[in-house]
Parts: structure tokens; sequence; C-alpha cells
């Protein structure tokens, strides 16, 4: 489908409760239908078929373009894949770098489903791919972690503030009862995990191949495995630029000599543990 003319794009700004939807056929200058749905199952389908019907698909094929979105794109990502349709998550900068080349000032719902679907007439981007079940418990499992341990980590820091303070026994034993009841569920958590791991044995190996990298322990090792997996690379340099690990030039001409910095782009949790 990358490269062929006969493709229509399909932008979706994506909210919590709305999708604002944007046709557009390259090499035209209005977009050929625009839209709103509800982001709800039924929404998507009345907006699948909508999309279907608005560039009469017979002879069109649909490259749907959305924004990670927390976790609200991810059931319109999935059913709109499972139709068939080419589904691309972009970068929301790329999508805000592109507006400004467009010099496009106003920024609604409505303005981005189009900047969304002219994005992917010019950029083509890769289609995704829906991650494996076990691959969307494991990132379940290990966000729930994720928040387990930060609210963990608060409560020990309060705790250490009041008691430097000079607290009252009673304060004490209300930050005690927290800090214990915030710890068992994290201990369930991290035996779900390991059970998780040891039922699916290509996670599990792809988990000690991680870990043979130097300075990479267990929770970046399960950090880079949850996110590695959910895309599609050929090449560690991919998976660097992914990561925003490479360095970005910065020169011009004689006057500009700007020293290379890294180009964070990708997870910042993750750039930021590597």
């Amino acid at each position: 489908m990358r490269g062929s003319s006969l493709t229509v794009f399909f932008g979706i700004d994506v909210a919590q409760e709305r999708l604002d939807c944007a046709v557009v056929v390259q090499d035209r200058q209005r977009p050929i239908g625009q839209k709103s749905f509800p982001n709800t199952p039924d929404g998507i389908e009345r907006a699948a078929a909508w999309a279907m019907k608005a560039s009469k698909s017979d002879h069109f094929e649909i490259h749907a373009l959305l924004e990670p979105t927390a976790a609200y794109h991810e059931l319109a990502a999935r059913l709109l894949a499972a139709k068939g349709m080419t589904v691309s998550l972009v970068n929301p900068a790329q999508i805000r770098s592109f507006a400004k080349g467009m010099a496009v000032l106003s920024k609604t719902d409505r303005i981005d489903a189009v900047l969304l679907a002219r994005y992917g007439c010019l950029a083509r981007p890769k289609a995704w791919t829906p991650p494996a079940k076990p691959l969307i418990e494991l990132q379940a499992l290990l966000a729930r972690r994720n928040d387990l341990e930060g609210d963990l980590r608060r409560e020990q820091n309060r705790y250490e503030q009041a008691r430097v303070r000079g607290c009252s026994s009673a304060i004490k034993h209300s930050f005690a009862a927290s800090i214990r009841a915030l710890k068992a569920p994290w201990k369930l958590l991290q035996k779900a995990i390991a059970e998780h791991f040891a039922a699916h044995e290509d996670l599990e190996a792809d988990l000690k191949r991680l870990r043979t990298i130097p300075a990479v322990g267990p929770k970046t090792a399960m950090r880079m495995l949850a996110l590695l997996r959910s895309h599609s690379f050929e090449t560690a340099r991919q998976v660097a630029a992914f990561l925003g690990l490479v360095p970005i030039e910065r020169q011009s001409g004689r006057s500009i000599r700007g020293r290379p910095r890294l180009s964070k782009a990708g997870n910042s949790r993750l750039r930021a543990a590597l």
C-alpha cells in the first residue's frame, strides 16, 4: 500500500470521548470529508463506515493516522486495523512541526485531524501492528507496578520529612500503615510479572538477551522489552533513534556550529534509565 496513488488518508484526532475525523486524497486542496464520532466501539464502527463511503473504498485503500493519546487511541487503532486498514501512530511532536512548516497557526481538533491526514500523504509513515495479548498484559502489569512504586516513593519521602520535623506517634503509625498497604499489592504484582514471564518463553528469552547488555538491570530490561516489542525495528540504529539516543547535528554554513545533542524523542522514562 505504501507509495500507492490509490491511498486515501484518514486523519483521526483522538480525545477521551470524541474522534474528529478527516479524509484526504493526495493532490486535492480540500478534505473530501470531515466529521466527528464518539470514541466508543459503535462510534469507531460508524467512523470506519463513513471513511469507506467518503473515499469510495472500492477504488481506494485507507491509511488511518492517529496520535497516541494516553490509552484513548488504543481501541480505535485496534478496531481499524482489524478491518484491514493500514494504521499508523504518529508522534505528536512531528505533527506540531509539520503544522509550523505548513504555516498552520490555529489549533483545533478538526484542524489536527486534517493535519494528520495531510502528514500521511507526504510522510507515508510505517504501519502499526497491534501487539500480541501477552505483551499487552505485560505492559499493563509493568505500568501498574510503576504507579505503585511512584506512590510508595512519594509516601516514603513524606514520612521522612515528617520524621525530621518531629511528628507525633499517630502520624508515624499512619505512614507505616499507608506504606504497608502499598507494599502488599506491589509484592503481588512482582509475583504476577515473574509468573507471566515464566508462562511465555519468548518474552523470557528476550528479557535474558537484554540483561546481557552491560549496566541493564531487570527493571530497565523489562521496560525496554515492553516498549521495543511494540514496534518493528530492523537495525539497532533504528532503536537508538526511536529512543532519542542519537545525536542531532546543528551546522549550517560557517556561522552556525552548534554542538550535537541528543534528539530526546521517544519514551522519556526509558531514555532516562538508559
